[in-house]
């Protein structure tokens, strides 16, 4: 039976916090064996899919699912970042549907799908995650790092440092609170139980993609003035994932290198310090709209083909911005766009 750590870890939590505790990633520290490319002439090889934020309690969104091809070969691998559905049966049909698609189905999970406030059960949202990893199991999709074809998959488990409309949708347990950092440590603590398996998909794969439902760096999301929720950047991620993500990838610069998120519904492909990370939405109905919310006529993204890393993620509006403008902290300024909204100007 599949399991989050029992809540007597949390003071394990405690010490970490209490520590400071942060992996030390030096440079050069990871070595990886040489990259041999598995490229077939004929047929498929290994072929990877990223997904994220499907949320199909729309009816739109499971419509789309349903839309998928049933047509999957031996070897297609779908990761799911995150945040499928809030109703467990949702959830159910959901990932059911892509097991019926996909060879390899992986997840992590998101906050939306530990929300609690329309199940007929009464469970709180760690009892829920659990209820999910049981039938992660039963459904045959796998929630733990594994290699296929030579490539390794890491799925990780994270939260972020504060909270907003979770903090209503979501029922923690008493020493778990939405108002300090015990949720985003509890949750990284929960990858600890892999660490033999990711020493070894370290030191036997050349190619690692790692993946979560939250944001490892600001970098990530667009600044705040530019947003029409400000409050975003707050309620992204954590600094212990982007830590983690480097103690698994190292520092130097990597074409090999790669990790997938979710969460603020942003088409994103870009690298920073060496790392590509990419973000490939359904995202709601209503944002698919926007040319920089998610996507329909061209997920799953395809991010991987027989040995190598596919082409850049398409439209994706905000990274592209980034790529040709910096990102100016000190500037406090509305964008034209949010100072509409807002009826400032």
């Amino acid at each position: 039976m599949i399991s989050c750590l029992s809540l007597s870890s949390y003071s394990f939590c405690e010490k970490i916090a209490l520590k400071k505790y942060r992996r030390c990633v030096k440079t050069g520290c990871i070595k990886r064996p040489q990259v041999v490319s598995g490229a077939k002439k004929d047929g498929f090889g290994l072929r990877v899919f990223v997904l994220s934020d499907l949320h199909t309690d729309y009816p739109e969104n499971m419509a789309w699912v349903r839309s998928l091809s049933t047509k999957r070969h031996d070897k297609d691998v779908l990761l799911v970042a995150g945040d499928v559905a809030e109703m467990y049966d949702n959830f159910i049909l959901t990932m059911s549907l892509l097991k019926e698609r996909f060879e390899y189905v992986f997840f992590v999970p998101g906050n939306h799908d530990l929300w609690c406030r329309w199940e007929t059960e009464d469970f709180d949202s760690l009892e829920k995650l659990n209820k999910l990893l049981d039938a992660c199991k039963q459904l045959g999709v796998e929630t733990n790092p594994a290699v296929i074809d030579g490539l390794g998959i890491i799925p990780l488990f994270s939260w972020y440092h504060e909270a907003c409309k979770d903090f209503h949708a979501c029922k923690w347990p008493g020493n778990l609170s939405n108002r300090d950092t015990s949720l985003a440590l509890y949750f990284d603590s929960m990858n600890e139980k892999n660490q033999n398996t990711v020493k070894q998909i370290q030191s036997t794969c050349s190619q690692i993609i790692t993946f979560s439902h939250f944001v490892p760096r600001q970098e990530l999301c667009p600044e705040k003035r530019m947003l029409f929720y400000p409050n975003l950047p707050k309620i992204i991620g954590s600094d212990w994932l982007e830590d983690r993500i480097r103690s698994i990838h190292g520092v130097e610069s990597s074409s090999f290198a790669c990790h997938v998120f979710g969460h603020t519904h942003f088409c994103w492909d870009a690298v920073v310090d060496g790392i590509r990370y990419v973000q490939a939405p359904l995202a709601c109905p209503r944002e698919r709209k926007r040319r920089m919310n998610g996507g329909e006529t061209w997920l799953p993204f395809r991010i991987y083909l027989d040995g190598e890393f596919g082409a850049k993620v398409m439209p994706c509006y905000w990274s592209d911005y980034y790529a040709i403008n910096p990102r100016t902290p000190s500037n406090t300024e509305l964008a034209p766009w949010v100072a509409r909204f807002y009826n400032l100007i």
